[in-house]
C-alpha cells in the first residue's frame, strides 16, 4: 500500500456502533455507517428529553445536548473522529445517514444538528432566520439566485462569501426527493484542481473583491474577500460567481476563466446522496455546486443546510 493510499484510508475503522470506510465514489471522502440500534437509541433519547426542532431553534444549548445524546450511543471518540476527518487536508469530508430508520423530516433536523455541533457552531442563516435552512427545488422558480433553479448548472462555489464571519464547514442533507433525475451534488477538492497553481499564483489572486448578496439572502452588508488565502501553508479559496463584483474587464475575465476551469476539471465529483443522508465538507478547500435536473413538472427536492465555524 502506497503512502498516499495509507493516508487516504487512515480513518477507516469498525466498532459495534459504526463503521468508517473510504467513500465508494471518491477516496477523498469517507462514508460512515451507523448501526441501526445506535440511531434508534439516539432518537429515543431525544424523544425522552422532549426536544423538538423548536427547542433547538429557541434554546441554543439544546443543540449541544442532542450531540451528547448521539455520543452516548456511539462513544465519546466519535466527535473527535468527525473533527479529525473534516480538518484533514487529505480528506476534509464525509457522508453519513439515518439508514432508513426514520423518514420524519423533523428527526432529520435533529440528527443533522447532532452531527454539526460535534464539528463546531452553526452560523445564523439569514435566508431562513434560523441556525439552519430548509429549501425546495421545484419545476418552476422565481427566486433571485441559482439555488432553486432546477434546470441550470449551479456553479462550483464556497459558502459564506458575502458575510463577515468564518464559514469553515458546510453540511447538506437530502430530506425529500420526488421525480428527480440529475441534480447531483458536484464537489471539487482544491488540491485536485488541475489549474490551481495557474489561478492561485495569478496577480489578481491577492486582489480583494467585493461581494454583495441578493435580496433573498436577507444580508445587506458588502464584504471584501480574497479569492485565495493561506490556510496552514496551503491555499484556501473563497468564491461564488453570482455575488462577486469585479471593477475591471481584466478582473471579470480572471473570475470567468477561474470558474470555467473548475467546472471543466476532470476531478469534479458528482455525488450520489440518498434521502436521509448528509454530506459534510471543509468549506476552506472544498467547492460545491449542483448538476442540472432533467425537466419534470413534478420535480420536488428539499434540502437542509447548515454551515458554521470550528470551535477553538
Amino acid at each position: 500500500m502506497s503512502i498516499v493510499e495509507k493516508q487516504r484510508r487512515k480513518y477507516e475503522t469498525k466498532t459495534e456502533k459504526y463503521e468508517v470506510k473510504v467513500h465508494p465514489q471518491t477516496d477523498r471522502l469517507y462514508h460512515i455507517e451507523l448501526a441501526k440500534d445506535a440511531i434508534e437509541g439516539f432518537l429515543k433519547a431525544v424523544k425522552q428529553e422532549d426536544y423538538s426542532v423548536q427547542h433547538l431553534e429557541y434554546t441554543p444549548y439544546t443543540r449541544l445536548i442532542v450531540s451528547s445524546l448521539l455520543l452516548d450511543q456511539v462513544g465519546e471518540e466519535f466527535g473527535e473522529l468527525l473533527r479529525s476527518i473534516v480538518h484533514d487536508r487529505e480528506s476534509g469530508g464525509f457522508t453519513i445517514g439515518l439508514e432508513g430508520v426514520t423518514k420524519d423530516t423533523d428527526e432529520y433536523v435533529l440528527f443533522s444538528t447532532a452531527v454539526s455541533y460535534l464539528l463546531g457552531t452553526s452560523n445564523f442563516d439569514s435566508m431562513s432566520g434560523k441556525y439552519y435552512a430548509r429549501f425546495t427545488v421545484k419545476h418552476t422558480d422565481n427566486s433571485d439566485s441559482y439555488l432553486r433553479q432546477a434546470y441550470r448548472l449551479f456553479t462550483l462555489h464556497t459558502d459564506g462569501t458575502f458575510v463577515d464571519e468564518p464559514t469553515d464547514w458546510l453540511l447538506m442533507m437530502k430530506i425529500v426527493e420526488e421525480n428527480a433525475r440529475g441534480g447531483e451534488s458536484r464537489l471539487l477538492h482544491l488540491d485536485d484542481w488541475k489549474e490551481l497553481d495557474r489561478f492561485a499564483n495569478h496577480p489578481l489572486a491577492s486582489r480583494k473583491f467585493t461581494y454583495k448578496a441578493p435580496s433573498s439572502k436577507n444580508v445587506s452588508q458588502e464584504v471584501e474577500r480574497l479569492t485565495f488565502f493561506n490556510h496552514n501553508n496551503k491555499p484556501g479559496i473563497c468564491f461564488i460567481d453570482q455575488f462577486v463584483y469585479p471593477e475591471t474587464i481584466e478582473e471579470a475575465k480572471y473570475l470567468k476563466d477561474l470558474s470555467q476551469s473548475m467546472e471543466n476539471d476532470e476531478s469534479v465529483i458528482e455525488l450520489e446522496l440518498p434521502v436521509g443522508d448528509l454530506v459534510v465538507v471543509n468549506n476552506i478547500f472544498w467547492l460545491h455546486g449542483r448538476a442540472a435536473f432533467e425537466v419534470d413538472p413534478n420535480l420536488n427536492r428539499e434540502l437542509l443546510r447548515q454551515r458554521g465555524r470550528f470551535n477553538q
